[in-house]
């Protein structure tokens, strides 16, 4: 089996075709790390798979070290419950590069029984379904930059060659592992490149559903990180790991289908039509809130910067790696989107996919205007629109009480907010250089990310 199962019985089939002896019931945190159970291939068929298992709740409020800071909603006094995991059977996949496992990932539900506010994958369900009520159909791709690293986590090479087919070759071997490893788990590959860092590529993944795009990034991490283990190297998503070098990056892009065609298809002469220009008005007018979500913890910020292909400034444009919302719109084309450049590589993609969503159906709900499209060079003349929070405290500040998190969730945006809040604080006593990246922040997050 290559690919995604289609029910619990072509998973079932596939489990046995391909002598399957585990299946991993997959969760993403809220730090967007895959947790939960590995549980015997046939236990999975008979009794998982309809009736599900249990994970603490712990998971929803842990930091990128596990850590649990003090949370309103999970707590000693609630005593971590049991959040019941229900597998999402349409889900399975079998891998090629861990011969004998396959993977389902499940819904977190409450005490209740009701999908639990804290969980990742419930936030994105609901903002795809304030789409669907609109009659649209959100369709999502990431591209996802990441470090080679050695073991003692230096760089695999010293020097930039940007996109080059000729130097490097001696990593191709792992890139060429970890394309077909991802292409075995059901997950489309684009292409790879060798990125604008020593050491960096970008792998790009194609396009899909929403909670397809988001579990297959999540899975795509996970991946990397597995296939770079197996060649005796080490990956890592940290957004900034070395401060003189370029930051990793998580690019989201974002078209609507209506009645199955792209909605954004009827441009005119590299000018969008009027959904994506209500689209985009969302994206900028809640721009500040979701830098949040894009940059979770201290380090994520730190991309944020002039001169570094990471946005600083709430504008559009066209083809200008400037701008914060990058629109392809050409006349007539099914691949026209918007591209959502300001997410680090360490954000979580369910959360940050359900901002865009939520800011955008926004958009087309008031009509917003993006206003003006930018062009030039937005670093040197950013011209009065709005700067980007450059801190964790900022990206706090704006999210805290902002509509984005009202429209994702109260419980949910308040005990996000703690989560962050800690990270300020310790940040303060570990690295208070706004732009220096110490051995402590390296430390903290260069594995975990």
């Amino acid at each position: 089996m290559t690919g995604i199962s289609e029910s619990i019985d072509s998973f079932s089939a596939a489990v046995a075709a391909n002598d399957v002896h585990t299946v991993e019931l997959a969760v993403p945190d809220t730090q967007g790390h895959l947790r939960g159970k590995r549980i015997p291939a046939q236990r999975f068929v008979d009794s998982v798979s309809s009736g599900g298992a249990n994970i603490a709740d712990a998971m929803f409020v842990f930091d990128m070290q596990n850590d649990l800071p003090d949370n309103e909603f999970v707590n000693m006094d609630t005593g971590y419950l049991d959040a019941h995991i229900v597998p999402d059977n349409t889900t399975g996949r079998i891998f090629s590069h861990r011969p004998g496992y396959g993977l389902v990932f499940g819904d977190a539900m409450n005490e209740h029984g009701d999908p639990h506010p804290l969980a990742p994958r419930s936030v994105l369900a609901a903002q795809i379904q304030r789409c669907r009520d609109a009659g649209l159909e959100p369709v999502v791709a990431t591209e996802m930059e990441f470090y080679l690293c050695n073991d003692d986590w230096t760089p695999v090479q010293e020097h930039i060659q940007y996109s080059s087919l000729t130097d490097g070759m001696d990593f191709e071997p792992v890139l060429a592992d970890m394309r077909a490893a991802l292409l075995g788990a059901g997950i489309e590959v684009e292409g790879s490149n060798a990125e604008y860092g020593p050491g960096q590529f970008e792998i790009n993944a194609g396009s899909a559903d929403a909670m397809t795009a988001a579990d297959n990034t999540v899975l795509f991490k996970s991946i990397v990180k597995q296939v770079a283990m197996q060649h005796g190297f080490k990956a890592t998503f940290m957004p900034k790991p070395w401060a003189e070098q370029s930051g990793s990056g998580m690019h989201v892009h974002t078209s609507l289908t209506a009645d199955g065609t792209n909605a954004f298809s009827n441009c005119n002469d590299g000018q969008p039509n009027e959904l994506m220009r209500h689209w985009m008005g969302g994206l900028l007018e809640h721009a500040e809130a979701m830098t949040l979500l894009g940059a979770p913890t201290s380090n994520g910020p730190k991309r944020i910067r002039p001169y570094t292909f990471a946005p600083t400034h709430v504008c559009w444009g066209l083809d200008n790696r400037t701008v914060l919302a990058r629109c392809i719109a050409e006349s007539g084309s099914g691949a026209n989107r918007v591209e959502f450049r300001s997410a680090g590589a360490d954000a979580n993609p369910y959360l940050m996919i359900a901002g865009i969503l939520a800011a955008g159906t926004d958009g087309i709900e008031r009509s917003l205007d993006p206003g003006a499209m930018s062009e030039g060079d937005l670093y040197g003349n950013p011209g009065d629109h709005a700067a980007l929070p450059t801190d964790l405290a900022g990206a706090i500040a704006a999210f805290d009480g902002s509509d984005l998190a009202s429209r994702l969730g109260d419980t949910f945006s308040r005990s996000y907010v703690s989560i962050a809040q800690a990270e300020v604080a310790m940040a303060a006593d570990n690295n208070p250089e706004a732009d220096d990246v110490n051995d402590w922040e390296r430390e903290r997050f260069i594995e975990h990310c």
